[in-house]
């Protein structure tokens, strides 16, 4: 022990001796290998050509930021607040269906999705020039705003046409195949969103009161009440009830399996809407930051207002009640939440709270559909509501913009509602036709009985 307990400190103190010499003879080297990797980063970066002097990085950070809130609203905020709120049978099915439409939207994005929402001159629809994102730079500026990145403002975009979709999901939940989700979503993105993108958002659109002063209807949505509420929660009222209704509905108690996960989702999703609303000034501004103010005014009232008219139906306060009031509060905020004051903001809110409340706790029970998550209720009429009180509400004060808009505004909002309405459900009830007749729509009763997620997606969500 004694001679190997010598050899280990002679061992010892030689590969100190060693590493004090290296460490003495690289102090200079070893000072320009720690200042290497920055010099190495800095190139990385470097642009081959500078930034063009427009691009402002402030307002591209925001930008940025913003579209990783906007996804964190889809993954995994909408999948946990769905997930929360159906059977424990289902929850896989859920979040498949949310994760799988997230990466199908994208690759149709990359493909020409994009090019047909704010490509072109024409009034409804683009065209192709984009293709496969052919000519975004993210040296270049102008596609969205002069102050951020061309390629930041598609990514931003491509959130928006990825959570709206998903949406759908809680009309038709537990009760239909992964596979219709997919192909139903794949033709309704050309039929009804892409257009209505373009038709609201883009420079020549159709129902863009804000950008295009030959608008046949100058309406204003600033972050998606026609173009993600609407168009979503309209379609899943007629798909759900095209669909029918789930197997025992009615009969079996449909209780959700974890408020807790729809709680935590509910959290998420108002935090990443930040992003959603206040990322649609596409600068880090004062409208931006009013925009964000009333994202936080409007829900808290909402989900308030909510919990409160449960009290006095149904004598108490639920938790889902409170989630469902905020996200209330969120869909009916989102076209007005950069054209309006903070005070018409807690107004908002405050029927935001009333008015989806009414639609979920009688209108669902005297129509008889099967609205598994209430996403008519909530979406459809929220987002209804909501482009009707911008024509109201919108105020040139909180938006300059408001002004050459406002005469005549309240008239656009309920045109482009008529017209969001019409198109969204003729659209949908097409759609809904041509997938029966592709890959059918619904499981057989047994698989709907045993539950989609070990059916479909040979998994389950617990193990007990």
């Amino acid at each position: 022990m004694l001679i190997d307990s010598s050899r280990s400190r002679a061992w010892f103190r030689a590969a100190l001796a060693l590493f004090c010499f290296a460490l003495w003879f690289s102090g200079p080297m070893g000072l320009q290998a720690q200042d290497a990797p920055a010099v190495a980063t800095s190139v990385q970066n470097a642009a081959t050509e500078p930034a063009p002097a427009a691009l402002d990085p402030g307002h591209n950070a925001w930008l940025m930021v913003s579209t990783a809130l906007v996804l964190f609203m889809s993954l995994p905020g909408l999948m946990l607040f769905y997930g929360g709120l159906v059977r424990k049978k289902n929850v896989l099915s859920v979040i498949a269906q949310c994760m799988g439409i997230a990466g199908m939207v994208t690759i149709l994005w990359w493909a020409c999705g994009y090019s047909l929402s704010f490509g072109g001159s024409g009034q409804f629809i683009g065209n192709f020039d984009f293709k496969f994102l052919n000519g975004i730079d993210p040296n270049a500026t102008g596609a969205g705003s002069s102050f951020i990145s061309d390629t930041i403002w598609v990514m931003f975009q491509l959130t928006f046409a990825i959570i709206t979709p998903a949406l759908i999901v809680g009309a038709i939940a537990e009760r239909m195949k992964f596979i219709s989700v997919l192909v139903f979503v794949a033709i309704w993105m050309f039929a009804v969103y892409f257009p209505f993108a373009h038709m609201v958002w883009g420079s020549t659109g159709f129902m863009c009161g804000g950008l295009n002063a030959n608008a046949p209807i100058k309406a204003l949505d600033f972050a998606g009440g026609t173009v993600v509420h609407m168009t979503s929660g309209w379609s899943a009222l007629v798909l759900c009830i095209m669909l029918g209704k789930r197997e025992g509905f009615g009969k079996t108690a449909m209780t959700p399996h974890s408020m807790v996960l729809c709680a935590i989702g509910t959290g998420m999703l108002w935090v990443g809407w930040f992003g959603f609303n206040a990322g649609s000034a596409l600068a880090s501004d004062a409208i931006a930051v009013n925009a964000f103010a009333n994202t936080m005014l409007a829900p808290a009232v909402a989900g308030f207002t909510w919990a409160m008219m449960e009290w006095i139906t149904r004598g108490k306060p639920s938790v889902l009640g409170l989630c469902s009031g905020i996200v209330a509060g969120l869909v009916v905020i989102t076209p007005a939440c950069g054209f309006v004051t903070m005070n018409s903001a807690v107004f908002i809110g405050l029927l935001a709270g009333i008015v989806p409340f009414l639609a979920v706790a009688f209108l669902k029970n005297w129509l008889g559909y099967d609205d598994a998550l209430d996403t008519f209720g909530v979406h459809g009429v929220g987002g209804t509501l909501g482009a009707i009180l911008t024509g109201i509400f919108a105020d040139p004060k909180a938006n300059p913009a408001v002004k050459a808009v406002q005469e005549g505004l309240l008239m656009a909002q309920i045109k482009a509602v008529l017209v969001t309405i019409v198109w969204s459900v003729v659209a949908t009830v097409v759609i809904t036709l041509i997938v029966k007749a592709i890959v059918g729509l619904r499981p057989t009763t047994e698989v709907e009985r045993q539950g989609l997620d070990l059916a479909e997606h040979g998994e389950a969500g617990y193990e007990h």
